[in-house]
């Protein structure tokens, strides 16, 4: 086979989507509950979005960074405004904001800290996912992710997750950042203990090390506020974002956060030339709008206790070990069974999901999901889970 095989999808061709559902090449219908892992929080080709991209094609779609175009400023002012940040750096793929927010983070402990040059680490959690490019799977704790990429980047230091003190150990004259998942997708959707964010968002400020949040999966409307931090009342010196701002129509992320921290990639020292093109300019506006109306929030924020009742019931029976519920994100440790073989098991029940870590299911519908969908999505989980 000519493609490579660096995943194991379930045996389903899709070839529709729409809202919630997507259809196979056989014609069957499935309520999306993976939704391109919070891609497409808005749900398959939402009008707007649609309406932004196929306007934008008509007009222009890429300049590289070496000219100007009329959607870049206001994509910026629109994002910074919506996350109540200061700055905006505009690049494609989630890893690529995760590199360039360590990037930033290094040079600003350089250049404002006086660090010595080479030296600076960043604090980082085991069980985090954050893309898999060289660098981030350096500081990843899944042997999976590395065996067989070293050598490795140096200049991480991996605590438990969760834990306030091991973050405070950690920090020392060399850790120009503490970088975190507000709650850790890849890994199950975990969630911190109550104050954990504000604990350690209160030790970088008083160490003068910066923190950065990974908002990639759990940003953009998933818990129910615009950003997870926002939960817990606190804000990132650097916030990177991605998936849900290209509206599951392109890649489209952005590292937003302190100007005097991201005023340090001059001209020459970091680029992209496919970053803030004008077409994912165009899209992520229109994402920013419908965020901005707070709907999709909302709708996150309602349907929460259905989810985490339900999920809470599906406990009590015994047939799973543990849930973890928030916003519109579920993950599920499996008993009896491996993860694969109830996503397996999902899919034939017209549901999908996908498994993580082995017996671990994630379950992150689209925002625009119904009360009865979530209920057909609890029903058909139930039912896979087996007694």
């Amino acid at each position: 086979m000519a493609l490579a095989p660096n995943y194991a999808p379930l045996p389903i061709e899709i070839i529709a989507g729409d809202g919630a559902w997507v259809t196979d090449t056989s014609g069957r219908r499935y309520l999306d509950c993976l939704a391109g892992y919070s891609a497409l929080n808005f749900g398959h080709r939402h009008p707007d979005l649609i309406a932004a991209a196929r306007d934008q094609l008509d007009r222009l779609t890429l300049t590289s960074r070496a000219v100007d175009h009329d959607l870049l400023i206001p994509f910026a002012d629109a994002v910074t405004a919506l996350t109540s940040t200061e700055m905006l750096l505009p690049m494609n793929t989630g890893a690529e904001a995760v590199e360039t927010a360590i990037k930033a983070a290094r040079k600003w402990g350089y250049e404002a800290r006086g660090v010595t040059e080479g030296r600076a680490t960043v604090v980082v959690a085991e069980s985090a996912f954050h893309g898999r490019t060289t660098t981030v799977v350096s500081m990843s704790s899944d042997p999976e992710a590395r065996a067989g990429f070293g050598p490795f980047t140096p200049g991480f230091r991996i605590v438990p997750y969760g834990d306030a003190d091991a973050v405070a150990a950690a920090i020392d004259e060399t850790t120009v950042a503490v970088l975190l998942e507000p709650v850790q997708g890849e890994a199950g959707v975990v969630i911190p203990p109550e104050g954990y964010l504000a604990r350690v968002r209160n030790l970088c400020t008083a160490r003068n090390t910066l923190l950065i949040l990974d908002e990639i999966q759990s940003g953009l409307g998933r818990t129910g506020t615009t950003l997870a931090q926002d939960l817990s009342g606190v804000r990132a010196d650097l916030t990177t974002l991605g998936k849900a701002l290209g509206g599951g129509i392109l890649p489209v992320s952005a590292v937003v956060g302190r100007a005097d921290v991201l005023g340090v990639l001059t001209p020459g020292t970091h680029g992209s030339t496919f970053g803030g093109n004008p077409l994912a300019c165009a899209v992520g506006l229109a994402v920013t709008r419908l965020l901005a109306t707070g709907v999709y929030q909302d709708r996150a924020r309602q349907l929460a206790p259905v989810l985490a009742a339900r999920a809470e019931q599906l406990l009590a029976t015994g047939r799973v070990t543990a849930v973890r519920a928030i916003g519109l994100w579920l993950g599920v440790d499996v008993a009896s069974r491996t993860g694969r073989e109830v996503s397996e098991r999902m899919a034939s029940g017209g549901v999908i999901a996908k498994e993580t870590h082995g017996r671990t299911i994630r379950l992150a519908p689209p925002l625009c999901v119904t009360e009865e969908e979530l209920h057909l999505m609890m029903d058909t989980l139930e039912s896979a889970v087996g007694r």
